[in-house]
């Protein structure tokens, strides 16, 4: 049996059709599996498990904030991992030790206790560090390796239809996690916060035994092409042949930085909004129910924009990406600075909608089309040390801004200064592949 297909009993070259859209499938499917370390996913079990452990929201965010920063330093170190041993084996091990943090987290406050009880003392430091320490895996394995090996793979098995395979894993992915939030709700309230987590646990360990089974690293291990072209087909067209830039390479060309950082962005200023979208609409006079009421309509503009734009971007230049997402963080952070008015929740839903969109575009099509797929691991992984340590920061920061001038809308000076940078530094932006 082939080194590429141990411990599988599938087998790419007997399928009737281009095994690349199996792995689009499954890929999708992984991505969506990495929710319980997305902020989407932790954020419903805030309130219970502080609660629980007797934490308060602060140190609860906290926590939060060191684990994912934790996180970030080993990431990078991850997608040389998928480099060299490739999607299979790194996503694998990435489900099984996310399965393994959620159980721990669901005993979490049995092993506080015992930890206590071991070095008789009762204080709200033992519980903090151990969900430091648990936050550190499953945001690692989860919103790290996870989805970036799973996303990695998808566009590893395609080139010139890259756009438009992503254009249908962007629907499913954006309509998952959209939904997750009403899912994750129900299960604890049937079930409690405990059980949940182990029901998630266990769904984890089965989707693991299907990494093996159906993720594969590339087309070429099985002597496949890209897309599912046979060479035997005549092609008159005449590509330039791709350049593979390794990450020392990649971190010299002023695009690398760019859109890294706008994507850092796009990460920091969503998920500080996210965790804290009730208070910022409260100290607005809105209700909690108009509050979570703008994630519809958030919802639907990414959706119809990341599908739109994956499309176009087998054809069109990526740049033209780059300068969108600024504009729309311009929208964004207007809308947060005049929350109080009816335009400024159009701005906000508008921008966000916008910068949602376009996320699931560039971090997943443009790293390929700029530096080469042999590097992808490396550079993405560096790329999503970015990524982590802005949603690292960004709850503590907006939750800081609130507490010391008593309004998130201060945040906006920051934001709006950070992308006056980029809108300067992003004018001479060119891909690498045509230096």
């Amino acid at each position: 049996m082939s080194k590429h297909n141990q411990y599988s009993f599938i087998n790419p070259n007997k399928f009737p059709f281009f095994y690349g859209y199996v792995v689009l499938v499954v890929g999708s499917i992984g991505v969506l599996a990495s929710i319980p370390g997305q902020t989407v996913g932790v954020s419903v079990f805030t309130d219970p498990v502080k609660d629980a452990l007797g934490l308060t929201r602060n140190q609860f965010s906290n926590a939060y904030m060191i684990g994912t920063l934790l996180s970030a330093f080993f990431v990078t170190r991850a997608g040389v991992l998928f480099d060299r041993y490739g999607a299979r084996f790194v996503a694998f091990f990435a489900a099984i030790f996310l399965g393994i943090s959620l159980l721990l987290f669901s005993i979490a406050v049995t092993i506080s206790n015992n930890i206590k009880q071991f070095l008789q003392m009762d204080s709200w430091v033992v519980p903090f560090a151990l969900i430091s320490i648990l936050f550190f895996f499953i945001r690692f394995c989860g919103q790290g390796v996870l989805t970036m090996s799973s996303r990695n793979m998808i566009m590893i098995w395609f080139d010139k239809n890259r756009g438009k395979v992503n254009s249908i894993s962007s629907i499913g992915v954006s309509l998952g996690f959209s939904s997750s939030p009403i899912f994750i709700n129900k299960l604890i309230d049937n079930h409690g916060w405990e059980i949940s987590w182990q029901i998630i646990a266990i769904c984890l360990f089965i989707f693991s035994f299907c990494i093996l089974q159906f993720y594969r690293n590339k087309p070429e291990d099985f002597n496949l092409k890209p897309d599912g072209f046979d060479d035997k087909i005549k092609i008159f067209e005449v590509k330039k042949e791709e350049t593979s830039f390794t990450l020392q390479e990649a971190k010299q060309t002023r695009a690398f930085w760019m859109i890294g950082f706008i994507l850092a962005f796009n990460s920091f200023f969503i998920t500080g909004f996210t965790f804290h979208v009730v208070s910022i609409f409260a100290s607005q006079d809105y209700t909690k129910s108009q509050a979570i009421a703008v994630f519809l309509p958030i919802s639907i503009i990414a959706i119809a924009v990341s599908t739109l734009c994956n499309i176009l971007s087998d054809y069109i230049q990526h740049k033209i990406y780059i300068y969108i997402m600024i504009i729309s963080g311009v929208l964004a952070s207007f809308g947060l600075l005049f929350l109080s008015h009816t335009i400024g929740i159009y701005l906000l839903i508008i921008g966000l909608g916008l910068l949602s969109g376009l996320f699931a575009v560039v971090n997943a099509v443009t790293w390929p089309r700029y530096y080469g797929r042999k590097y992808l691991g490396s550079i993405t992984g560096k790329v999503m040390s970015f990524i982590v340590i802005a949603s690292a920061i960004a709850p503590s920061l907006f939750s800081y801004c609130f507490t010391t001038f008593g309004s998130y809308s201060y945040i906006t000076y920051i934001t709006l200064g950070f992308l006056i940078f980029l809108i300067v530094a992003a004018l001479k932006v060119k891909n690498p592949q045509h230096s």
